[in-house]
């Protein structure tokens, strides 16, 4: 049968011994320019609502002769 390992001081000092850090001084490194994810986003979502409007305006021009910039 499989023995378990005790959960007593031994493990936990070597635990608290890797989480010590070097002591070193951290560098915070900014990321370069560019566009990411973050900057597409809100410029495709304004892309495609404007798009959606423009469409849903030409069927309502064409079809019912009611749009407000397609007039059919």
């Amino acid at each position: 049968m499989a023995r378990s390992r005790s959960r007593s001081g031994d493990s936990s000092s070597r635990a608290a011994s890797s989480r010590k850090s070097a002591g070193g001084e951290v560098e915070v490194v900014e990321e370069s320019g560019g566009m990411t994810i973050d900057d597409g986003i809100p410029i495709i979502t304004t892309v495609l609502l404007i798009a959606a409007l423009l469409v849903v305006d030409y069927a309502l021009g064409t079809q019912y002769g009611e749009g407000m910039f397609f007039k059919g």
